[in-house]
Formats: C-alpha cells, structure tokens, sequence
C-alpha cells in the first residue's frame, strides 16, 4: 500500500503541461487521421486514440521508475533489442517493401523503432561511467561505435535508411554531449565522404532512384518523384490558412501517397495552411525545450545523456520527416512523432517521455559510476 502512495506522488510530480502538450499534439494526429480517412475513424483514428491510451499508461509506469534502475538494465535492454533486430532477418515478414515487423499476433513490433530508445540508455551507462580524461582516448569510443554500428547494419540490411540515419545522428549527439572532441567528428565524416562510393554501391535500387530523385524531382515523376511532386502540390496549396478541414484535395482524391504515415503534415498543412504549419512546429519547440531543460537539470550523467538523447531522437523524427515532405531530404520513410499512423513507433515515441519525465522526477538522484 505504501509503494502504490509512493508511485501516485511521484505521477504527480509528472509536468501537467507537458502532459497536456503531449495530448494537444495527439488530438491533432487523430483529427488527422480522422480526415485522412475521408471523416471516419476507421481504420486509423480508432486504432490510434487505443494505441496513445495504452502508450500513456506505460509511459506513466515508466516515469516514475527509478533512474538507477534504468541504468541498471540499460545494457539487458539493448541486448535484447539488438536479438530482436537479428529475429527480424530470420522471422520478420514484408510489409510496404521491406522486412522491418515481426508478427507477434497481438501487435506487429518494429524492432528497430524500440532500438532507438535501448541505443540512448546504452550509451549513456557507458559514458557515465568514464570521466572526462577516458572520454577522450580514442580506444574508449570502440565500444561505443561498435553500440551504434550494429544495430545501424542491421536496420540497413531491412532496409531501413531513416532509421539508420536517426541511431547515427542520435549516437553523435550522446558522444558530443560526453565530451568527445570535434575533430574525432570530422575524421570519421571525412572517413564516410571518402567510402560514399562503396556506400552507394550498397544502396538498394529504390533508394539510389530517391537519392537522384530529391536533386532533380522531375526525372520521373510518374515513379521515384511522384510522392515528392504531389507533396509539394499539396503544400503550395494550403496557403496561408489552408482549405479547411476535410477539404484538402490532393489528399482527399488520392493524389497523395501514404498521406496516414509519412506525408501526414503535408495532409495538414493543406488543410491548415501556413498558420497550421508554424503552430505544430512551435508545439513541437515546446516539447523539445521541455527535454533538453531536463537534461541540463539532472544532477547525474546518465539522466543528462537519456534526456538529451531522447529529446534529440524526437527533434530528427520532427525534422526529417518535415524536410522529407518539402523536398529537402529525400524520401527515407520517418513517420511525425504522435501525427502519423502506427504502433510501435507511437509506442517507442511515449516510452522515451517516459523515461524524460523519470529523470526529471529523479533529477536530484545520483548516480556512482561503480555499478558494473
């Protein structure tokens, strides 16, 4: 009895205007979904709005978990996604053109979304047990990358590009924020640039034709450019304020493609314009300021690097995605954080709250680096 007291103070702890904010976000995906399916909730609204309940419920459980516990099964954790990844090759089934679920009959789990968050506690035990002197010799960071380079090979191999992006680009921010020197970046960039040639060779056909399609998106647009060509339709179109809600019209005559996942903020600036668009992306702002405060308030390390490390990995979703849709990236398949359609990803976005609002509670915690 005491323990359940003790947990309802902590979720009282848990920011109500994050939470709200969190809320408003996904009231506006499910408004959107809700459009996208030409004014029903099925197939997608329904799902989603169950899917944010019991996300919402773990994401609670999660937060008012101990820091120290985390750090504790934080090498258990990616383990276990890493196997998870390795089952996709051996068991995952094809969906949208490439093998990224596994069917676990009550829900269809994307490992590599699970391995975003499992990378961020990873990382950050790793760093919060070395100071600052150990961070920068270069034989502390093997193991590190070789934490980042597995899962990274593996969510190549689905094939999976966004992802990859988002655990490297994650990875480089938790050994930035570690205190890895610059110039460590710079070799191992210059490394990439210099081996471009083999990495291109082992692009898949799909993603070299989106790759040549975001510099020149008219070289077939009836193929590789045709998501791109409709997108930047539908976005000049909104306006300023948009054709309202349930009027957008490439959306709503099927001119636009996967408009429930990928291109959903395309969907929603059509509808809501410019205006719409700047209200999201400053609700967005919010939530991101929220979690790289938290980071700097932590009194430990580890708290620090979870928070900045997840908070960046929602900053990529949002930027991706976004650049994605206005012809600025190429296509790579990220979905919005709490807008687009989807389970796991939906599931992964909560759990990393979670664990935010957990360092948070537990800000003044702290932390030995004598845990093994």
């Amino acid at each position: 009895m005491r323990l359940l007291v003790n947990k309802l103070s902590l979720i009282r702890q848990i920011n109500p205007w994050v939470l709200g904010l969190l809320f408003l976000i996904a009231s506006i995906g499910f408004l959107m979904l809700y459009s996208a399916a030409n004014g029903n909730m099925h197939p997608w609204a329904w799902k989603q709005i169950m899917r944010f309940s019991i996300g919402t419920l773990i994401m609670m459980c999660v937060a008012v978990i101990d820091s120290r516990t985390w750090m504790a099964y934080a090498y258990p954790l990616y383990f276990l996604s890493l196997l998870l990844l390795v089952a996709v090759e051996i068991m995952g089934f094809l969906g949208k053109g490439a093998i990224r679920w596994i069917d676990l009959y009550v829900i269809q789990l994307q490992p590599t979304e699970l391995m975003k968050i499992a990378l961020v506690l990873a990382l950050a035990r790793y760093f919060h047990k070395r100071p600052l002197v150990e961070i920068r010799q270069f034989s502390t960071l093997v193991v590190p990358l070789v934490l980042v380079l597995m899962p990274t090979f593996l969510a190549m191999r689905q094939p999976d590009l966004g992802t990859a992006v988002i655990l490297i680009l994650c990875g480089a921010t938790i050994f930035f924020a570690a205190g890895v020197q610059w110039w460590k970046f710079a070799a191992i960039g210059g490394g990439v640039l210099a081996t471009s040639p083999i990495i291109w060779t082992l692009l898949y056909d799909y993603q070299k034709k989106r790759i040549l399609t975001f510099f020149d998106p008219k070289m077939d647009t009836a193929n590789a450019g045709y998501h791109i060509t409709q997108s930047k339709i539908a976005l000049g179109s909104g306006g300023i304020t948009g054709k309202g809600f349930l009027q957008g019209t490439q959306s709503h005559l099927n001119f636009l493609p996967e408009k429930q996942t990928d291109f959903i903020f395309t969907m929603f600036s059509e509808e809501f314009g410019l205006m719409g668009g700047i209200l999201l992306l400053s609700l967005y702002a919010l939530l991101l300021s929220y979690g790289f405060h938290v980071s700097i308030a932590s009194r430990n390390s580890f708290g620090c690097f979870v928070a900045i490390g997840i908070t960046t990995t929602i900053f990529l979703y949002v930027f991706i995605n976004m650049a994605m849709v206005m012809g600025m990236l190429p296509v790579v398949g990220v979905p919005l954080p709490l807008i687009s359609y989807g389970g796991t990803a939906l599931l992964t976005l909560l759990i990393g709250q979670g664990l935010i609002f957990s360092v948070a509670i537990h800000h003044n915690v702290r932390i030995g680096r004598n845990l093994s």
